[in-house]
């Protein structure tokens, strides 16, 4: 069967979290996303632990469910250490197949950190030795090195990252076979890497707040059961992996370089020219990711595996609602049309990746349908993020948007 999983999510105990990212609105907001399995997120955490353990019927397969939505259980780590006179910043995914085997992994990282801190929590632990750990407790488990391009926190940052994989994973290297791409770089960006070729490129929300849910996330067609999920994603099968849906990176808060205190946003050739340097404060700028691809990259861009994993860019339907309307994408008229459509075309990926154009123009202001398929085709205008700053996403851009405003107006 075909359905869209979202693996890595955060749970109302991480910092910086809704007080929402409960099982309950967690299981709502999928549905309203069209997402039929979830991660849970957070799973190292005892009180977040006794509410999956009270909430979550298992199938038998090694997934569970709530509210007629599967979850896998999930947790994010992040490991900070010194290595060869450096200091590390890994954040790593670990997907597992029972709430047993999450009890023995409780245990032993509990043995190296105080778990309760925070939902991920954070270990003075080699992203090694946490491998290593993980799979001697069960070789079901899936460990991914998440956001890998993130300048502070991922596998190859910039800022506290390795050059290779065997550099941090060592001799459990070949046990991991996927990799977390970040809101930030899309499969694309990914594939100027032969060194990555072998791995399944997942995407996921790395939400914070239910309705950022499936923000980006992966297709499968296989059956919904942990094995086989696991099965598709070592393999790198298409038939049974079939997409990633995917942020336009540039959307990403680490996509250019730059220094966001000083308002200085360079793509990588303008940092070259400036010698790596903020032109304001005369500090270090903050690398980003397009800069750190084309530093390891030994592939021109453009270029295709044969075995790649398509991928789809696409822009959440309330960023779309908000675009027309030139409303915040919080504000009470873009939620209610965002709900209108939802309930009148089943799911808002349906809406976004199949119902046809014309449908949805007889359903809602024609721009709307417009906006959906400049997406689909990939004509929208961002102006990069970069240093933890989010790009700046336009569909219609400010021309536009005054030309129809008062048209708007009169019709919304």
């Amino acid at each position: 069967m075909e359905f869209v999983a979202d693996f890595h999510i955060h749970s109302k105990y991480s910092r910086a979290t809704s007080k929402d990212m409960d099982v309950a609105h967690i299981a709502d907001w999928a549905k309203l996303k069209g997402i039929m399995l979830m991660g849970t997120g957070d799973f190292t955490h005892h009180l977040w632990l006794e509410e999956l353990k009270s909430k979550l019927e298992s199938t038998g397969n090694g997934l569970f469910v709530h509210k007629g939505i599967h979850y896998i259980l999930s947790a994010e780590i992040s490991s900070i250490y010194s290595k060869n006179n450096r200091t590390y910043r890994i954040h790593n995914l670990i997907l597992a197949p029972s709430f047993k085997t999450v009890d023995a992994i409780n245990k032993a990282l509990g043995a190296v950190g105080n778990l309760a801190s925070d939902g991920r929590p954070i270990l003075g632990l080699d992203a090694a030795e946490l491998a290593h750990i993980v799979f001697d407790i069960d070789e079901k488990c899936m460990l991914i090195p998440g956001h890998i391009w993130t300048p502070w926190f991922s596998l190859f940052g910039s800022m506290s990252g390795f050059d290779r994989i065997e550099d941090c994973f060592e001799k459990s290297t070949p046990k991991i076979f996927a990799l977390e791409t970040g809101l930030s770089s899309d499969p694309a960006m990914n594939w100027r890497l032969s060194a990555l070729d072998r791995f399944a490129l997942v995407s996921n929300s790395d939400s914070h707040s239910p309705a950022k849910i499936g923000r980006e996330a992966n297709v499968f067609d296989c059956p919904l059961e942990y094995d086989a999920i696991r099965e598709a994603l070592k393999t790198k099968d298409k038939k049974r992996f079939l997409y990633t849906i995917e942020f336009f990176p540039e959307e990403g808060k680490y996509h250019y370089d730059g220094h966001r205190l000083c308002g200085v946003s360079f793509s990588p050739e303008e940092t070259i020219k400036n010698n790596n340097r903020c032109p304001k404060c005369k500090k270090p700028l903050t690398i980003g990711v397009m800069n750190r691809v084309n530093q390891l990259a030994d592939r021109k861009s453009g270029f295709i595996p044969e075995n790649a994993i398509p991928f789809k860019n696409l822009i959440s339907l309330d960023e779309i609602i908000a675009d027309v309307k030139q409303m915040g994408r919080a504000s009470m008229a873009v939620e209610k049309e965002y709900r209108m459509l939802v309930a009148r075309f089943g799911t808002e990926l349906d809406i976004l990746l199949k119902v046809p154009v014309d449908d949805i123009k007889k359903a809602a202001h024609p721009r709307i349908a417009e906006g959906v398929a400049r997406v689909r085709a990939g004509r929208v205008k961002v102006a990069p993020g970069y240093d933890g700053e989010y790009g700046k996403i336009s569909i219609f851009g400010k021309e536009e948007s005054r030309d129809n405003s008062d048209q708007q107006m009169s019709l919304f």
